[in-house]
């Protein structure tokens, strides 16, 4: 089925708004929001969203028993969730641990190395459910210890501001374990299975009514797959997505693939998946450098799909104030560009990501009609 222009719609309002032709003409801001489509924005984003970086003591033992380049990946602080909202954050990413039972990750065997007692977190950590870190036992520290915090803190402020740009927020679910050189007994992470990737949604929904998500089901409508639905722009409006929450699974593992089994282009799931092209739930890709794979990033946006890359990794692009991968991540028309950066780290140098121009929603180079008018996207 060809693709239909509703451009006219927008142009017609906007004659109608000039002229004086139509006393209860829609604004232009909403003219284009009912014709403008989720994947032709771009919106800026947050690399482990939650993520407060360890203790000196922690990161110095990193370094000598691993390596300075992987202390180094850890020596940034997410600011707090409401306070990324504000600042025109709109796509998160948070790390889960399975733990059903609780308590599996209260110890904290790191500690042990660098101080004396508590050896041990929060105990909230002892209650079950999804638990939100970065490394067990060794990068812990975060914003929001459960998955449930993480989810209640950000339905607070789309509660508070309705009407907001979608959200989308990747999960990953982590199943790694981590060398010991020191042999302390570092936990050894539950693996997600059946019951651990139901229990992802179960707790999105506990927290979000369905009214207030995207999910698969939105978007695929009655096309044949979710795939089939997003190359025939199948993607939701900006007036249909505003005030939601979107969520990705970011695995490519037997996670995914239980997440996916038994439900075919993600019939009734919470989640969309990355996935493959032809897949037939494939909608959304990670593709992290757009500098080595920028034409890759272009030429999915250009089929219609979703793709999250980056600004900046590992803390280098702020280490040497350097903004090429950011320039050619925003240049590739990937929908969501992740930064460790918000605001700058000045202890490291004056880096720092924003959507070019200053803008919350900017219209998309690679996907966006030639009509759109990135003044007319409101935050």
């Amino acid at each position: 089925m060809p693709r239909i222009n509703t451009w006219s719609v927008l142009s017609t309002a906007l004659v109608g708004l000039v002229v004086g032709c139509s006393s209860d003409a829609a604004a232009p801001e909403d003219a284009q929001d009912r014709v403008l489509r989720m994947n032709e924005i771009q919106v800026l984003g947050t690399h482990n969203s939650y993520h407060i970086q360890p203790q000196a003591s922690i990161l110095e033992n990193i370094a000598r028993f691993d390596s300075q380049e992987t202390a180094d990946s850890l020596e940034y602080t997410a600011l707090p969730l409401l306070e990324q909202f504000d600042a025109g954050v709109r796509q998160l990413e948070i790390d889960i641990f399975a733990d059903p039972e609780g308590g599996l990750y209260y110890p904290r065997r790191g500690l042990r190395v660098v101080g004396p007692p508590p050896y041990v977190g929060p105990e909230s950590l002892e209650e079950p459910g999804l638990k939100v870190l970065h490394i067990q036992d060794i990068d812990f520290e975060t914003h929001c210890l459960t998955f449930i915090d993480c989810l209640s803190t950000v339905k607070e402020w789309s509660d508070a501001n309705r009407g907001h740009l979608p959200i989308t927020i990747m999960i990953e679910a982590k199943e790694e374990t981590i060398p010991d050189p020191l042999d302390l007994g570092f936990t050894v992470p539950l693996l997600f299975g059946p019951e651990e990737v139901d229990g992802i949604d179960a707790e999105i929904l506990q927290v979000f009514p369905k009214e207030q998500l995207i999910v698969p089901d939105d978007v695929r409508g009655d096309a044949a797959t979710l795939e089939e639905a997003v190359l025939d722009s199948g993607w939701l409006t900006l007036s249909e997505a505003r005030g939601r929450v979107m969520f990705v699974f970011l695995n490519r593992s037997e996670a995914r693939d239980h997440y996916i089994d038994g439900h075919p282009s993600l019939e009734g799931r919470v989640m969309f998946t990355n996935s493959d092209e032809g897949d037939p739930e494939a909608a959304w890709f990670n593709v992290n450098n757009s500098l080595t794979d920028g034409e890759r990033i272009e030429t999915l946006v250009d089929a219609g799909y979703l793709v999250r890359t980056r600004a900046d990794a590992d803390t280098q692009q702020s280490r040497d104030d350097d903004y090429t991968l950011q320039e050619a991540a925003w240049a590739s028309g990937g929908q969501f560009v992740s930064t460790d950066y918000v605001v700058p780290d000045l202890d490291f140098s004056t880096y720092f990501a924003e959507v070019p121009g200053g803008y919350v929603g900017r219209c998309n180079p690679i996907s966006a009609p030639p009509e759109c008018d990135s003044q007319l996207i409101r935050p």
